[in-house]
This record gives C-alpha cells, structure tokens and sequence, in this order.
C-alpha cells in the first residue's frame, strides 16, 4: 500500500522546529509492508493546507496528516480537509464532555476554555480516532471511491502513540499486503565515502540485489541496505546475505548496526575488561566526557577528564613538557600522547584518551590548516596516536574529532 504524508505548520518550514513525525510514520509503516511515497511539509493557512492534501489524494487516495488539531486560530486542518470532501462540520458533544473530564481531572482551575471547543469540532461522516495521549482526537475521513484521510496531532508524543495503537492497525484492516519493507545499517567511521565505494567495488550499487544508500555524517559513513516488497522471511534473508558480502569488504571499518552508538561501545568494552577511563581535551572542551556521561551507567567505567586549552595547563596538569610542545607545538601525535599519559596516571585508571587540534575558524597554519587534530590513547602504558583532519565549521570538527578518538579506544582495546 502506498500513502502520502502531509506535515502541517509554519514553524516546521520556518525551520524552528523539525518534523520527527515524519520520520517516524515512515519506519515504522515500512516494517509492515506501508510505503511512504511522498512526504510534503505545508504551512497553516487554509489554502495551503487544502492545495497539499488534494494533490495528495490524486496521487494515491491515502493521507496522513501531522499537525493543525489544536484549540488555537491557525489550527485549520479539519476545516480545510472537510472543504476537500464536502462535508460540513459539527461540534461532538461527547468529545466536549471529555475535554471538561480532562481539564477537571487535571486540576486546572476554572471552567474548560470556550477556544478549547474547536477540538470538538469535526467533520460531518468523519470517523474519531481515539487519543489515549493528549486532548485532541484524530479524524479519519473517506469518500465514496474508497479515498482518505487520517488527521492526527502534531504533539510527536501523541502522534507517536495514535500511530502504533490506533492508525497503523487501521491501515492494516483495509488489507494486508503479506510484504514488508525492511532496512539494516552498518555504521563505519574512519574512512570516507568515495573509498567505501571503492572498496565495495562492484557491491557498491545494489550489493546482492538490495540497494544501497551512502549517508554520510560527522560520526563516518552510514550505508544503508533496504529490501521491499518481500516477504518476511526472504527479506530478512537477503538482507543477511547483503549485510555478510558488504562486511567482507569493509567490516574493519564497521562499528555498529542501526542505531548503535561509539561511545556506548567503547564504554561496553572497557566495562568488560573492569578498566577504568579518564580524558584529557583541549580544542573539543569537554565534548568527549559529555558523550561518555551522556550514557546512562557510565560512572562505573568513567573517571573524569581534565580541559586543557590553554598550554600552561597542560604543563601543570597533564605533565606535557616544555620541550614537546616548543619542538611540536600543541597540535601534534606527540602532545596528544603525552596528554593521554598524563591524564590516564594522574587520575590513576587503565585508560587515558586525549583530543588536541585546529577547530577554526581561526589559527590554523599552511603546516596545520584548521580541521587537523590529533588524538592519541594509552592502555595500561601503550600508547598509540592518530593524526588527521576534518571537514566542516567549528562544531563538525569537534565532533569529528570526539567520534576520532572514541574509535581510537575501540581498536586499541580490540587491538
């Protein structure tokens, strides 16, 4: 089955806020054999919202809306949809009697505000979509060729909980398609895009059968094996086999599957070898420590870290001496072992990990343009350093950097 969506608001094509819903719907409608075919974002006049959605119905005869239920004066959707259809619209006492319920319930003072009505209001033949998660219901409007569409709330919190408890299994009711959609991403860091390809060779394309999508980003290449229209067992079968022959060219690069995430591998890896970690920063700030900590039950391997941005520090802190850095300066393999060592025996653990660099937009020099960093990790007295560089503004290069060091650990402790 193929559907369309239709996102609502100006503030997601002002840019404020970003349309998770979206995204969401398509993974999870994927898994079960619904195809996303087109995805439109409109804003929250009336003409804009009716012009998407009839081009939508055209298409394909199956909408989904996001956004526009609210109680507020740009909230037009069911209005402008219900115009699509000819339907007229009338206020459902029911849905007004759970509102006051609701309003009562939750303690908040007075009466239920008159503005609060306009989510009572609904189209005319229209079937409610029960919100077990917020104030306003969803809508599901059809005609008579069989054509509709489902409008359900913006909030991503209740979007997210209509969709699995309420619109995917009516979706599913007007028939199964006994096929599925199904993806699988291997996460590679330290090798660039146009060198997957290279090595993948003639893999590179639809590996097996199965395409492949190259989506990089500042933690390294994600490539993503997609399979449609399978059923389940055959699907999940030549995706394996995609999955074994991608591997074999550039598993060394592979981290993850999915959503995997480094630092929680590293942190799962130190956490069964019983060491310890600390790190010592100076062009990221802190962001390495932030992404560890950032993982819930990262005490138990997490020491601490020290900040060393300015070269007195890491003098007296991390024990890097004068010589080093006037013979190599402070960007360099040299300084950032020496920053490694200091901080894995003064905070006395197996492992220290350091971060040094150009992040710009200034300082960078013909010899060490910005972007070049260097990062170095010391096991237990073995140390060993990486120099490289990335591409970006100040927050990319950062983030390079940290995602740099993290795989530095990863392989140091894999050896």
């Amino acid at each position: 089955m193929d559907v369309e969506l239709v996102s609502i608001g100006d503030e997601l094509l002002l840019g404020y806020t970003i349309d998770t819903n979206a995204a969401f719907f398509a993974r999870q409608a994927a898994a079960l054999g619904i195809r996303v075919v087109r995805r439109a974002t409109v804003g929250d006049g009336a003409d804009e919202i009716a012009s998407g959605v009839r081009e939508a119905l055209e298409r394909t005869g199956a909408v989904i809306t996001s956004g526009g239920l609210g109680p507020t004066a740009d909230d037009l959707t069911k209005p402008s949809i219900a115009a699509l259809f000819g339907r007229g619209m009338f206020l459902d006492d029911s849905i007004v009697e759970s509102l006051k319920a609701r309003w009562k319930a939750r303690g908040w003072p007075g009466e239920l505000p008159v503005a609060n009505h306009a989510q009572a209001m609904i189209p005319e033949g229209a079937t409610i979509l029960q919100n077990k998660h917020g104030s306003a219901p969803g809508i599901w409007l059809e005609d008579e060729r069989g054509r509709w569409v489902a409008m359900l709330p913006g909030v991503p919190r209740e979007f997210r909980g209509m969709t699995a408890d309420t619109l995917l299994p009516r979706i599913l009711a007007l028939g199964a398609t006994g096929t599925v959609i199904r993806s699988l991403t291997l996460r590679t860091t330290g090798i660039a895009e146009s060198a997957v390809a290279d090595l993948l060779g003639p893999l590179a394309k639809d590996p097996l059968g199965v395409s492949l999508a190259y989506l990089p980003g500042w933690e390294g290449v994600d490539l993503r094996l997609t399979v449609r229209d399978l059923p389940l067992e055959v699907a999940t079968e030549r995706l394996a086999a995609a999955e074994g022959a991608v591997r074999e060219k550039v598993g060394r690069w592979v981290y993850g599957v999915d959503e995997a995430d480094l630092s929680m591998l590293v942190l799962d890896a130190l956490r069964a070898r019983a060491m310890r970690i600390a790190v010592a920063e100076s062009c990221t700030g802190g962001m390495l420590g932030m992404r560890l900590t950032a993982v819930p039950g990262s005490s138990d391997v997490v020491q601490g870290g020290i900040i060393a941005y300015d070269n007195a520090v890491k003098v007296r802190d991390l024990g890097v001496s004068e010589a080093t850095l006037a013979a190599h300066g402070a960007v360099s393999e040299e300084t950032a072992r020496a920053m490694a060592s200091g901080v894995r025996t003064r905070m006395g653990v197996d492992v220290g990990v350091s971060i040094t660099g150009v992040a710009g937009p200034g300082g960078g020099t013909p010899e060490k343009p910005v972007g070049t960093f260097c990062v170095a990790v010391d096991v237990r007295g073995e140390v060993r350093s990486l120099r490289t560089s990335g591409v970006g503004d100040r927050h990319e290069i950062r983030q390079r950097a940290t995602q740099a060091a993290l795989s530095l650990v990863r392989k140091a402790l894999e050896g």
